[in-house]
């Protein structure tokens, strides 16, 4: 066996190291570090991923599970085909994220394909209608005269608002992907692989790759009725929509299991050939990727944020719009609205990020009894709660809930934890402890969300950290980057970043190759206000490489390091059109000589 990973724990006082945070480095030597170091780089890191390093990757679309075994996938054909038949009207419900909205575009895409001319989309705005098929936007919806609702990337939990449709005559299709609670709604189908005693292999797939798979049946179905033929339509291609399948699996951040990989895989080649929606590739443009060299963290960090902004702080359906488009001028715009929004959501997110990093300033969270942390502000903007509860649980390690104002007497919060919590769990311990004080929740092991009354606050933050510490059992949090240990110095070339890139895409649960070790510094200085950049030596053969770090701290790096420890990832430079190799630094610690 191949141990997982080396672990390095992060140190106090660094550039890159929140200043309350007070622990020490060391690198955990794995048993048998040596047999590591005998696999080729590809081997080890497939190793160190817990795959056959001898196996040969194969992403290609035949190597996708079947939909057979999904639970409602004939029922939920069913109710598609009698809509397309009789040209019901259909109103697909869809999500305020990017998951939620490439979900609600392929759905409309697809299906016009397949023949349907009266389908429409209708997204709840998270201020004024929250999440899902609530019963209030069923009200709203009724005023479309829908025959059929299609929930994408929602609806498991949509207890109340699928009765409400029922009762309305109006049938409802559930396709999700988030756990599912006590009770299902009564939905005419659900296609959600997370529902009990469903038996489809992979829990994994992401709202949209859950509507993906409804629709490959769906076309099945169709060319088993010679439904093109007899209609005169020509049969689409689903493999040409698979960018949108990439992008809202990686936003998403489920896991990339081997099954999630091959949609990503496969949505990336139709983007690098520039096949892409073009709403896709003038969002890249604006972010300043190059499109022949996306990679799937440029859909996480670049496309997924510009896309995300519409719902948190306008209407997602400026995204959907965007996705849409078939001409490169109207994407044009719609990716130009989504710029401005991400831009305005950065200063919103910045300045509660300040307000937070003073509240975090005045604790001592390391000698803390506290095993969570929730946090609220009566100002701060309930569209990028989501967003800090991430960057303070990165800070401090440990769960984090972020609440805002929902209204008056309502808050909203919005959950992020670490590997030993699970977050959902440890809502539903709370809730089934104290039933009056979580108004609603849901979500998933890593991210949720709830609500509850402002009254409640204090005594939810006192249960919630109780919970934590019952899932945890004793067990401490360790604080740790994992790496794929040190990189041999015959491995410092760009031929090694094409062959890591041969067995990605890397993402949730499949982590991008890093590496740790101690180099040399033959020069340093700060560029662009707050970046380190650095010209390291490697010990051992005296290689030099390129390096940078992103948003350092100026001050800590005024005096000129010696030698540095660092964990980093492979890139190539060719900012000038040359390739370099450059190490992309995670970790730096400045070492005594």
């Amino acid at each position: 066996m191949v141990t997982r990973f080396q672990r390095v724990y992060l140190k106090q006082k660094q550039s890159l190291v929140p200043n309350f945070m007070k622990k020490e480095i060391c690198i955990r030597k794995a048993s048998n570090e040596h047999a590591n170091k005998t696999l080729k780089l590809t081997q080890r890191i497939l190793a160190n991923r817990g795959l056959n390093p001898e196996a040969n990757i194969n992403y290609d679309l035949a190597s996708l599970l079947p939909f057979h075994q999904l639970t409602d996938i004939n029922k939920a054909v069913k109710l598609l085909f009698e809509a397309l038949n009789q040209q019901q009207k259909i109103l697909i419900v869809g999500d305020f994220d990017a998951d939620g909205a490439t979900s609600a575009a392929l759905c409309k895409l697809v299906m016009e394909k397949f023949g349907a001319k009266n389908i429409q989309y209708l997204v709840p705005n998270r201020f004024d209608y929250g999440y899902g098929l609530s019963p209030e936007l069923v009200e709203l919806a009724k005023e479309q005269l829908p025959d059929l609702i299609i929930t994408v990337d929602n609806g498991i939990s949509s207890i109340a608002g699928v009765k409400r449709a029922k009762e309305l005559g109006i049938k409802v299709l559930v396709t999700d992907h988030h756990l599912a609670g006590d009770e299902l709604p009564m939905a005419d189908a659900i296609v959600n692989p997370n529902q009990p005693d469903d038996n489809f292999p992979s829990k994994n797939l992401a709202g949209v790759g859950v509507l993906f798979y409804v629709l490959l049946a769906l076309r099945s179905f169709l060319r088993e009725q010679n439904w093109f033929s007899d209609k005169g339509i020509d049969e689409p291609n689903l493999a040409h929509y698979l960018d949108l399948v990439a992008l809202g699996t990686v936003a998403d951040l489920v896991p990339l299991d081997y099954n999630n990989r091959i949609l990503v895989k496969q949505g990336l080649r139709l983007i690098k050939a520039g096949k892409a929606r073009p709403g896709i590739l003038e969002l890249l443009t604006l972010a300043k990727r190059k499109v022949n060299k996306v990679k799937s963290s440029d859909l996480g960090f670049a496309i997924g944020p510009r896309l995300n902004a519409a719902g948190r702080l306008d209407d997602m359906s400026i995204g959907i719009e965007c996705l849409l488009a078939d001409d490169k001028k109207s994407a044009y715009d719609f990716a130009q609205i989504l710029h401005s929004l991400n831009s305005d959501r950065q200063e919103v997110e910045q300045d509660m990020q300040q307000d937070a990093m003073s509240l975090l300033e005045q604790q001592d969270l390391v000698l803390s009894d506290e095993q969570s942390l929730c946090l609220y502000q009566e100002h701060w903007h309930q569209g990028v709660v989501g967003l800090l509860a991430s960057r303070v649980k990165d800070k401090i390690n440990k769960p984090c809930i972020v609440f805002a104002n929902d209204t008056n007497e309502m808050l909203k919060g919005s959950a992020r934890s670490v590997q030993q919590v699970h977050i959902r769990d440890a809502l539903a311990i709370v809730d089934a402890k104290y039933p009056q004080l979580i108004h609603k929740y849901g979500g998933h092991a890593m991210a949720a969300g709830l609500s509850l009354e402002k009254k409640h606050y204090s005594k939810f933050c006192q249960v919630f950290d109780e919970a934590v510490k019952i899932i945890l059992n004793g067990q401490s949090i360790e604080n740790v980057i994992e790496t794929d240990g040190e990189l041999a110095a015959n491995d410092f070339q760009i031929s090694s970043v094409h062959a890591i890139d041969s067995i990605g895409p890397f993402g949730q649960a499949f982590p991008e190759p890093s590496f740790s070790g101690e180099f040399d510094v033959l020069n340093q200085r700060i560029v662009g206000g707050n970046h380190l950049k650095l010209t390291l030596r490697h010990p051992d053969n005296g290689q030099t490489v390129s390096a940078i770090a992103f948003r350092v701290e100026p001050m800590d790096w005024q005096n000129k390091a010696q030698r540095v420890k660092i964990v980093y990832q492979l890139d190539i430079n060719d900012y000038f059109e040359q390739e370099e190799l450059q190490l992309l630094i995670q970790y730096i610690e400045r070492l005594q000589v």
